[in-house]
């Protein structure tokens, strides 16, 4: 039987070396968010060969460039699924057309960042080498058209100033400035390291000028301040930006303001067979991504879009839809941060191919999250870890 997928090593005899015709290629809308899913499909024409060649990048504007590359020879829309779902299906964004030349550029200008920073580029050079000799040159217009692409649309006061400040704490100005009237310094917190963003709470500070009051809580290699600042919206754009204060906040203090409750529903797994496992759940789960832990897998279902940035109180882990944590000890345990998260998460797991090997064995509902100190924990049953840190 022909072998319809195959990823492809590279090497001198590899197909990869053959000309490529381009067939189409889509831009994920979150450059905002800081990072960009890029996925452009070759058709592959030899004397010996006709294929398609499927190529995924992934891109960091702050600190890791181009930072994953993918790829697959043929058609095989299983594993291409897998790869996208893996790679993309946590960004939150639409998909959207871009052209070849769009594409490389994008691929040369984030390897240009990569050599700016020192850093390495992903494995599989040899394979996107000929994307990056290729002679692409776009102009200031056109620039920025693919920026209005590569951005979610801006529907909100709110949403543009959540926006603006994780652009500008992550030091991403190129992106901050498309946010602004072009007149306004945004490096005024360069003096912080790149930070994330943790939570942002927007007032009304004066509504004639439409200015706003922003308490920030960001964090950086495990450090934590609160910064207030003054910034003012026109049509959508960030017209003014102040520096008002600043201050340090503990890990513990931190950890409070972005506590919320977690709803928990506990089962007993009774199959040990991974695969079906994991393809049962990706069934269920299509914008999800997996970690390994020391005792189990930590599936993470995210947002089908990023509205949670269009809210006066932004919380950057609200992008997490629901969590599935399956234990090599026997037990499958749902999370979620709303009722009607934890309910979904139910209902698909009763529609799913794991509804026979699943018996409900408790419901909990926190005043704050609690599957991760599990996770971490040395214990193996769920019950068990809560009567410990009853106690």
């Amino acid at each position: 039987m022909d072998r319809k997928f195959k990823v492809i090593r590279g090497g001198l005899d590899s197909p990869l070396h053959s000309d490529k015709q381009f067939i189409s290629a889509y831009i994920t809308d979150t450059r905002l968010m800081g990072v960009t899913g890029l996925y452009i499909h070759w058709g592959i024409e030899a004397e010996d060969l006709s294929s398609d060649f499927h190529q995924f990048f992934y891109f960091d504007a702050e600190e890791y460039g181009f930072e994953t590359y993918k790829s697959i020879v043929g058609n095989n829309i299983e594993e291409l699924t897998i790869i996208e779902s893996a790679l993309l299906g946590g960004l939150g964004g639409r998909k959207v057309k871009i052209s070849e030349d769009e594409a490389c550029y994008l691929v040369q200008e984030y390897a240009k960042a990569n050599g700016d920073l020192s850093l390495p580029m992903p494995k599989g050079k040899e394979e996107y080498e000929f994307i990056l000799q290729k002679n692409v040159v776009l102009t200031v217009k056109e620039k920025h058209e693919l920026m209005n692409k590569m951005c979610d649309p801006i529907h909100s006061d709110c949403q543009a100033i959540n926006y603006f400040l994780m652009r500008c704490f992550g030091r991403d100005y190129y992106a901050a400035k498309y946010l602004t009237n072009g007149r306004i310094p945004v490096d005024i917190y360069s003096d912080y390291p790149i930070s994330t963003l943790c939570k942002n709470s927007i007032d009304v500070c004066d509504k004639e000028n439409n200015s706003y009051l922003c308490e920030s809580l960001v964090e950086s290699n495990g450090k934590y301040h609160i910064i207030i600042s003054e910034i003012i919206v026109d049509s959508l754009l960030i017209s003014g930006f102040k520096r008002r204060s600043d201050f340090k906040v503990s890990a513990a203090e931190a950890a409070m303001m972005l506590s919320r409750p977690e709803f928990i529903t506990v089962y007993d797994l009774q199959t040990d067979n991974d695969e079906f496992i994991d393809n049962s759940l990706a069934e269920i789960t299509t914008n999800a991504m997996m970690t390994i832990h020391e005792n189990g897998r930590l599936f993470l279902a995210f947002n089908k879009n990023n509205a949670h940035v269009n809210k006066e109180v932004f919380r950057l882990n609200e992008d997490v839809y629901g969590m599935f944590y399956i234990s090599d000890f026997g037990q499958m345990i749902i999370a979620s941060y709303n009722v009607k998260g934890i309910l979904s998460l139910e209902m698909d797991l009763r529609k799913s191919p794991l509804k026979e090997y699943l018996s409900m064995t408790a419901k909990y509902e926190f005043k704050e999250p609690v599957l991760y100190e599990f996770i971490q924990s040395d214990f193996d049953d769920f019950e068990d870890f809560l009567e410990f840190i009853r106690e």
